[in-house]
Order: C-alpha cells, then sequence, then structure tokens
C-alpha cells in the first residue's frame, strides 16, 4: 500500500529532462510580463539619464545590481516550486579546476565569435552612436569602474541564467522545438535592451541566438556567464578606442 502510494504520487525532479518544463508555464508568463515592465522603464530612465535627469552612475548601478538578483530570485522561485534543482538552469557543478578553466576558455571563444558577428551585422548601422546610446552609463574613475565590474559581473551570472538557463528551455519545451526557444529567448533579450535602440537591440539579439546555441550545445551557461561578464567588462575601453 504504502509502495503503491509512492509510485502514485508526483516526485520532484531533480533534473528536468531535457525537453521538459523547469517551472510552471504561469510562472514564465509572469516572468516575460516582469521584463516587459523593466524593458519599459528602462527606456524611460534612459531617456532621463541622456537628458542629464537621470540618477548618478554609482545609483544606477547598485539599482541595475539589484534588479538582476531580483529576476535570479524569480527564476529560482519557480524551478523550485516546480521542484527541480538549481543545477537544470546552471548546468552541472564544477568537480574541478580542470572544468572551470575549460568554461572560462569556452567563453573566450564564444565572446570572440559574438565580438566578430556584432562587428559584421552592426558595422552598417546608421543609428545613434555608442556615445548617444549608452554613455550615460560608461563608469568614470576608479569607483565608477569597481562598480561596472560588479554590474558586469552580476550581468553574465543572472541574464544568463535568466534567458539562457531558464527562458530559452522553457519556451523550448512549450513549443517543443529547442530552437524555437533559442529565437524567442534571444528576442526577449534584445527587447529588455531596447533603451539603447532598435537598431542596436536587435543586433543584441541576434548575437544572443549565438549563446543560445552555445548553451544548448554545451548544455550549461557557464561559459556563456564568462563570455558576457568579460563582454561587458571591457566594453567602456571598446568604446574608448573607437572614439579616437
Amino acid at each position: 500500500m504504502d509502495q503503491a502510494i509512492v509510485v502514485n504520487r508526483p516526485e520532484a525532479q531533480t533534473d528536468g529532462g531535457k525537453d521538459s518544463l523547469i517551472a510552471s508555464p504561469w510562472h514564465t508568463v509572469f516572468t516575460v510580463c516582469f521584463l516587459a515592465i523593466g524593458a519599459y522603464w528602462g527606456t524611460i530612465w534612459a531617456a532621463r539619464s541622456r537628458a542629464g535627469l537621470g540618477p548618478s552612475r554609482p545609483y544606477l548601478y547598485l539599482r541595475i545590481i539589484f534588479l538582476e538578483f531580483v529576476t535570479l530570485g524569480l527564476v529560482a522561485a519557480g524551478v523550485r516550486l516546480r521542484g527541480v534543482s538549481l543545477q537544470t538552469v546552471f548546468g552541472d557543478r564544477w568537480k574541478s579546476a580542470v572544468e572551470f578553466f575549460r568554461d572560462l576558455g569556452l567563453g573566450i571563444c564564444l565572446l570572440l565569435l559574438t565580438t566578430v558577428l556584432v562587428s559584421v551585422i552592426g558595422g552598417h548601422q546608421r543609428g545613434s552612436s555608442p556615445d548617444q546610446s549608452i554613455g550615460y552609463l560608461l563608469p568614470q574613475g576608479s569607483l565608477e569602474m569597481a562598480l561596472w565590474m560588479a554590474v558586469s559581473i552580476s550581468a553574465g551570472i543572472c541574464e544568463e541564467a535568466l534567458y539562457r538557463g531558464y527562458l530559452q528551455r522553457q519556451l523550448g519545451a512549450i513549443t517543443r522545438n529547442s530552437w524555437v526557444g533559442i529565437v524567442l529567448s534571444s528576442a526577449a533579450f534584445g527587447g529588455v535592451h531596447i533603451y539603447q535602440g532598435v537598431e542596436r537591440a536587435s543586433v543584441i539579439a541576434v548575437s544572443a541566438v549565438l549563446f543560445g546555441w552555445f548553451a544548448h550545445w554545451r548544455k550549461t551557461v557557464r561559459p556563456g556567464m564568462f563570455a558576457h561578464a568579460l563582454q561587458d567588462g571591457i566594453a567602456p575601453l571598446l568604446l574608448k578606442m573607437m572614439r579616437r
């Protein structure tokens, strides 16, 4: 009798199957709405900052870090309520230094591939320059640079977990097509960067497809986290070089 009850009771999933949901579909709807609202307010804050009416950069950086971890907490809550391990979102834990440096090396390769892709598809944009679109975000001085690096690391961890670890897999499971999940999650990633302008957000969405494919291929977002954090971290240096 006891054995029958155990067999028939829905068991908590420790790691979702390849094509299985890792959270409730309603949680995904809520998450997408949350991101849409955030994108809307992001465009308003960006417009105010470009006009010199926004908050100081340190305050803005701290606000971004806070929101990054709020979204990560939202993902963790949805996955936990489903009874699925967070390893399903992040990928297997590192068991040795070799695995750590392997993912770091793969992340650097992904960063190089993405840089080439962005330079090809975004090299002839007629839109606003980087200074006009994100110049207000760039750090000035050692304190702001330190906070910028914290923002970059936070974005690398939280956004890869959200878009490639959670949303991509959820949408792929709902549509029963992994590539649809990659494309839709990449479109969402581009959408939350609409504050940089439509053309730049479109380039970001296309490059996100490469990140999505890489995560799907490697079955982990850890290399993408390295690539994402490095990409954001060196952005101020690259933009300074472009000005010369």
